[in-house]
């Protein structure tokens, strides 16, 4: 007969979905005709068409199938045109169009999705408008990168192949994001390049500059020499095995600090010892800088006996580093420098004054910092307050301009120039130590080469008034992680500018009109007011195509105090890609308000798109634009290395989906399986992913499908809306699990609250294994196979799986939509077209919770498994049990699952999956020699602990001594070739049979 029927041992009952209660209705026929096939017809086995799993390519094709079945595409639109107030934002941070998708787009949109479907479901109108950041340097060097002469080419016609190559990667991505399942209305999106966009994006722009955030300065920025462009620091990636020619130069006295004169006597040359990184730096050099509040030594060199100045913490290490000895001859404050000067190490004539600073460090080098303001922040703000020269002496392709000198004049500064430089002081005795340096150092992120920093006429954001708002502001979002908000807090403290200007023309232009002979920055209302009404008609190329006496009126020239038009020419700088997605929200976010409920993005957008956004519209109107903001981690090999396709370990979507070339390597494993990895992981790390974890999301959702088959296959003949049996009316373990059920819509709906979709993962995997497939489907199936069809007995567990199978399955839709409208389309009873999407979520009545059931049935699976646990590896239907419990609260909570003493069909015998159950209050006067007896406590807590006790009792299993019923397989028949009674009543009711 049905082994399956058989209660398993303890080991088996848990051993998870693949055993017993899963085997198909065909295994277990095949099963019982070795045995007896009289009564296989009687038997309600389960039935239904859902595969338990779709190998090969059937996956990928039956996700496409229930795409246009069940309308993917009108999902959006459909739940846009709800009648509610209740609505949820999620705004698109836009990812960039210059390549292919990839794994890191999938985390990104999927997440975004699963947010998005899981709000739907709930009842909100969604918006989101997806987007795509489409100007910027990586899609101009891409578009440029196989075209012969590029340099020759004119702005337009560069503009024109950025364009290009923008749209083509944006229709690559988005047919990806579709067949990823993610819902949007995919004919209007947000891209940065639309005039209407752009105009909007001018007019924050002339916002933050009438309030004078924004102003135009000469000063020292990261400046990328391969792409002769100023970059944001945002743009920077840090190489931290970067090697430097670092040099140890002396700087001879000129004059001595009047406080030295004593010590310092002339009679011995003395020089102040600097340490810099940079030698290509020091013909820019302009003084010499010291911390005020240090102690510093006079000391003199054992070889040569020259006499030097330094930081008397870097006395030691220093003569080490120059393999000598320092003798300290005397030490003061840095206060005592005050008003030395000395002469530049390589350009006579040249004066470097002594002068304090506080950004001195003691940490390494000599304590004394040669400053070149040209090339650095803090020496730029040195010279700012001593009004030092600031001249630039390297150009924007990073080589030595003409006022470098003929010696260094068209040298690269990073490489032949570095080594000029080295050379030079070295001829002026000033060189005392080169040696490499091995430190973290920027690099361009795209074309991965050094940065160096170059003083330049560039446009700013004044971060350093508007930073203590966004703060203010930031404080009040919610920031999921939690400890992300720090991290941005921190960067925003750091930032006193935003440097938004680049030398590119692939981008929307700044803008402004200078002054020919004066260079003289004009604009204004009615400048701006002119350029953007042109922009937002005729997009941003309007600004290289037409001559400038369109773009600028006389009007507007004479309002400013100019004359002619002429006079003037249009400014060549592009805005900062951040500016460009960081004013998205003031075009594609609706209302006043204007304002998302989420942004969810990656960790690197916290220097990025979530802080740009901040800045731009606190400048602007005092309040961040969003208020949540999730943020997650990126993706990894599963061994936790980085991607690459020189190791090989770069995972395709679209061969996860679809299989590579030789299916046995790359096999297709559909949508699904890339959405479930998305949502197991923990996301707010770095996420893995690789072949093992593909395979193990894959056999996680057969092992789902397994668990929806088995239900599925017991709703035949059922219809939930005619044959459903009230909640009062069911037997006590069908009531507990719609209390557990209850239990785990809340908490689901919980967890998806929180982002936490692992949770909604676990809980989902915990439900399904423990409480449905280990315990709840192996207590029911002689209720499901042997009792008749209509039978209220039988019909309550069959509203319980009904039940159970609507609400797991919207559990885990916004996870796996394509699963869940599968499944949907399988329920015998369900009449409408509707879907899971259009129907809402999960619907557990509040009359479900019971906790004081728990006690009940919790106490008789603690005896079950004492029973179990007895005879280990033995079939339970071979015995009879006996419950003896002393009188008290655990008895009576028995008795109500068995009022008579001694049953075959109750429902502690149900649960305790014996052929027969005995309850007593007493241990029976005879017990036989082969009966095995176990002890236990259950301690019992109701209404909150206000009732407590710990009840003990006695478990005792002894063979039966009735014959194998040839239909139920359990023993409870008379004889091996008759039925047992409840059979036989089945059978003679002549409603067995389906």
């Amino acid at each position: 007969m049905l082994r399956a029927w058989r209660a398993p041992p303890l080991a088996r009952a848990r051993a998870g979905a693949a055993r017993g209660w899963a085997r198909s209705a065909a295994s277990e026929a095949a099963a019982e005709s070795r045995e007896d096939s009289r009564y296989r017809d009687t038997v309600l086995l389960p039935r239904s068409r859902f595969p338990a799993q779709l190998p090969g390519r059937l996956q990928p094709e039956k996700e496409l199938e229930t795409q246009q079945k069940c309308g993917f595409s009108e999902l959006y639109s459909w739940q846009r045109q709800r009648k509610t107030k209740q609505e949820f934002c999620l705004h698109d941070g836009p990812p960039y169009a210059n390549g292919d998708p990839h794994v890191g787009h999938a985390l990104n949109k999927i997440l975004k999705d699963i947010t998005n479907r899981f709000h739907v479901m709930r009842g909100y109108k969604v918006h989101y408008v997806p987007g795509w950041d489409c100007h910027g340097l990586p899609i101009e060097l891409k578009a440029l990168s196989e075209v012969k002469g590029a340099e020759n080419l004119s702005p337009m016609e560069i503009r024109k192949r950025a364009r290009a190559f923008a749209e083509k990667a944006i229709e690559k991505q988005k047919s990806a994001f579709v067949r990823w399942g993610v819902m949007a209305d995919w004919a209007n999106c947000y891209l940065t390049f639309d005039p209407k966009y752009e105009a909007n994006q001018l007019r924050i722009f002339y916002k933050m500059y009438d309030k004078g955030l924004i102003y135009r300065d000469y000063k020292p920025v990261f400046w990328s020499p391969s792409t002769k462009t100023a970059l944001a620091e945002a743009e920077l990636e840090y190489n931290e095995q970067h090697v430097s020619r670092s040099v140890y130069v002396k700087f001879p006295l000129l004059k001595s600090p009047p406080k030295l004169t004593s010590v310092i006597d002339g009679s011995s040359p003395a020089s102040v010892l600097v340490w810099t990184t940079q030698p290509w730096t020091v013909p820019a050099n302009q003084a010499v800088c010291y911390m005020p509040d240090s102690v510093y030594s006079i000391v003199k060199c054992a070889v040569t006996g020259q006499h030097f100045i330094l930081a008397a913490d870097r006395v030691e290490s220093t003569a080490a580093v120059l393999d000598t000895q320092f003798e300290v001859i005397s030490t003061c404050k840095g206060t005592d420098l005050a008003d030395g000067s000395c002469a530049h190490p390589t350009i006579p004539g040249r004066v470097s004054p002594l002068l304090p600073a506080n950004h001195v460090t003691m940490t390494k080098g000599t304590g004394l910092v040669h400053t070149a303001p040209a090339h650095g922040m803090e020496d730029y703000s040195v010279a700012s307050h001593h009004q030092l020269p600031t001249d630039c002496l390297v150009d924007e392709s990073g080589y030595f301009t003409e006022a470098a000198g003929p010696e260094l004049k068209n040298k690269n500064v990073l490489e032949e120039g570095n080594e000029a430089v080295i050379k030079m002081l070295q001829a002026a005795g000033s060189l005392l130590k080169e040696e490499k340096y091995v430190h973290s150092y920027p690099y361009d992120w795209r074309t991965k080469k050094p940065m160096i920093i170059r003083a330049s006429k560039q446009w700013f954001v004044n971060t350093a008034d508007v930073k203590a708002a966004a703060q203010d502001a930031l404080k009040k979002v919610k920031v999921i992680p939690t400890s992300a908000v720090n991290s941005m807090l921190e960067m925003l403290d750091r930032r006193t500018f935003w440097c938004i200007s680049r030398q590119r023309c692939w981008g929307v232009p700044i803008p402004a009109f200078y002054q020919k002979s004066t260079g003289e920055c004009l604009i204004n209302s009615e400048t701006i007011t002119d350029v953007i009404k042109i922009v937002e008609h005729q997009g941003t190329d309007a600004w290289w195509a037409l001559p400038i006496e369109q773009l600028l009126s006389k009007e507007a020239v004479a309002k400013a105090g100019g004359h002619d038009v002429a006079d003037y020419v249009k400014g060549q700088d592009v805005l900062d890609i951040w500016f460009d997605s960081g004013t998205s929200w003031a075009h594609v976010l609706e209302g006043a308000d204007q304002r998302a409920d989420t942004y969810l993005e990656g960790k690197d957008q916290l220097g990025g798109w979530f802080q740009s956004s901040l800045l731009t519209s606190v400048a602007t109107r005092k309040k961040a634009p969003y208020k949540t903001l999730v943020v997650h981690g990126f993706t990894l090999g599963e061994k936790g290395e980085k991607m690459s396709k020189s190791v090989g370990n770069v995972v395709d979507p679209d061969v996860v989906i679809n299989g590579g070339e030789d299916h046995t390597k790359d096999p297709p494993y559909g949508a699904d399986v890339l959405r479930w990895w998305v949502a197991e992981s923990n996301v707010f790390t770095e996420v893995l992913i690789g072949p093992v974890v593909l395979n193990a999301a894959r056999d996680d959702i057969n092992k789902l499908r397994n668990t929806l088959r088995f239900m599925l296959g017991n709703m035949e003949g059922f219809n939930l809306e005619t044959d459903s049996i009230p909640p009062a009316e069911m037997y006590i373990v069908d009531q507990y699990m719609l209390h557990l059920l209850h239990e785990y819509g809340s908490k689901v709906t919980e967890a998806y609250k929180q982002y936490d979709y692992s949770k909604v993962v676990r809980l989902l995997q915990a439900f399904c294994s423990r409480s449905l497939s280990n315990f709840y489907f192996s207590v029911i199936k002689d209720r499901l196979y042997c009792e008749e069809a209509k039978d209220p007995k039988r019909r309550s567990c069959q509203t319980v799986l009904a039940e159970a199978l609507d609400i797991v399955v919207r559990s885990f839709a916004p996870i796996l939509p394509h699963l869940a409208e599968e499944v949907f389309q399988y329920i015998p009873y369900k009449k409408d077209s509707e879907g899971v999407f259009r129907t809402g979520w999960i619907n557990a009545s509040s009359a479900w919770k019971k906790p004081g059931i728990e006690e009940a049935i919790e106490g008789a699976c603690a005896m079950r498994d004492s029973f179990l646990g007895s005879i280990s590896g033995k079939n339970a239907l071979e015995y009879e049990v006996i419950i003896v419990i002393e009188p008290g609260l655990l008895f009576e909570l028995m008795e109500a699952l068995q009022a008579e003493e001694t049953s075959s069909v109750s429902q502690l015998n149900e649960i305790m999956m014996a052929s027969q159950t005995t309850l007593l209050s007493e241990f029976p006067k005879e017990t036989p020699s082969d009966a095995n007896i176990t002890k236990g406590t259950f301690l019992i807590n109701l209404e909150g602990g206000d009732i407590c006790e710990q009840s003990s009792y006695k478990v005792i299993a002894r063979p039966i001594a009735k014959a194998k019923c040839p239909r139920c397989r359990r023993y409870t028949a008379e004889s091996s070739s008759t039925p047992c009674p409840r059979c036989l009543q089945v059978l003679a009711a002549g409603k067995g049979s389906t």
